[in-house]
């Protein structure tokens, strides 16, 4: 009988020790086939860049060459899609577009610095651009304001906006930076913004130094009508059908600066204001790259400028996945 029991506690020792062996082996399995997949994620990743900055090089040459033109339109070379093209010999895939920026409003405009003074204050027209923009996309204008507390530097909220009292309210709590935006996204922090009114207004703006002026040349139907600020002209081209738009950009640069400024006859203080925005050449430009590695997917977002003088391409940001 003890010979029996002996036996049986041997065969429960054996069972102990199998499981715990089964378990180890599953627990090294599966930490070896995950280091494997973060080891492939990460290589791939990187494949995905090497393969974004390809791209980054072809949109520059296409960009130094239209540098010596006399507008930036959408005629030239940097405006043409690459159609899918394969990376010889390497199975990976990209296809880019490069977008002109100064087609769009700049976030950081809604403000300007007082010369004598040396500080930063609201600037009107930019201000009302941006709320007409707003309301024309059922956004509510209040976020005007808001943004110009966001990106000034001092801590006195304007009307209907809001310094660190309003944001140490959130949760959690933060304080808003009271410098200029680096990219779009920032739009999110503002209290309510969502990420619905983001993706109703991010083929709108952009943020771009105060210098970048707005460019009719390329941008779309409702910029032009915003930042013309003309009550007079409200839909003057938002009216327009693409294929019109289309049509007359198929020579070159249209509206020209001159065009583009000179249906303002009634308000001479505004039509100034508009042609100090408004330049028919540009420096800042968005390439988006679609690039297929095996089965993967990856988006990436380059922030180009070019070098006035010199045309020479800078890459200034990146960033995978997000506009």
């Amino acid at each position: 009988m003890k010979h029996a029991r002996q036996r049986g506690v041997a065969l429960l020792v054996a069972i102990v020790i199998f499981a715990i062996a089964t378990t180890v082996a599953a627990a090294v399995t599966y930490s070896k086939t995950m280091t494997a997949r973060r080891a492939y994620a990460t290589f791939s990743m990187e494949q995905a860049l090497q393969a974004g900055m390809a791209a980054e090089a072809l949109a520059s040459i296409a960009l130094e060459d239209g540098a010596s033109k006399s507008t930036t339109d959408l005629t030239q070379d940097w405006a043409q899609a690459l159609d899918p093209l394969e990376i010889p010999d390497s199975g990976i895939w990209i296809q880019s577009k490069v977008e002109d920026m100064q087609g769009r409003f700049n976030l950081n405009s809604v403000i300007e610095e007082d010369t004598a003074t040396h500080t930063f204050r609201t600037n009107q027209h930019q201000w009302e651009v941006f709320s007409n923009l707003l309301r024309d996309l059922d956004i509510d204008v209040r976020y005007a304001d808001l943004l110009v507390d966001w990106i000034d530097p001092d801590n006195q909220p304007t009307s209907a906006g809001g310094e660190d009292t309003l944001y140490l309210s959130q949760n959690p709590p933060y304080r808003p930076p009271n410098t200029f935006i680096t990219h779009t996204s920032e739009l999110l922090a503002l209290p309510g913004f969502g990420a619905e009114n983001y993706r109703k207004i991010a083929p709108y703006v952009t943020a771009l130094p105060q210098s970048a002026k707005f460019n009719p040349c390329t941008a779309n139907k409702l910029m032009l009508d915003e930042a013309l600020n003309d009550p007079a002209n409200q839909s003057q081209y938002r009216n327009m059908t693409d294929e019109e738009l289309t049509t007359q950009r198929e020579k070159g640069c249209w509206p020209s600066k001159n065009v583009y400024t000179g249906v303002i006859t009634s308000n001479s203080q505004l039509k100034q204001k508009v042609d100090d925005a408004v330049l028919e050449t540009s420096e800042w430009f968005r390439l988006r790259t679609n690039i297929r590695i095996g089965t993967a997917e990856y988006v990436l977002y380059s922030l180009l400028y070019r070098e006035p003088g010199s045309n020479k391409i800078r890459t200034m940001q990146r960033s995978f996945g997000s506009e």
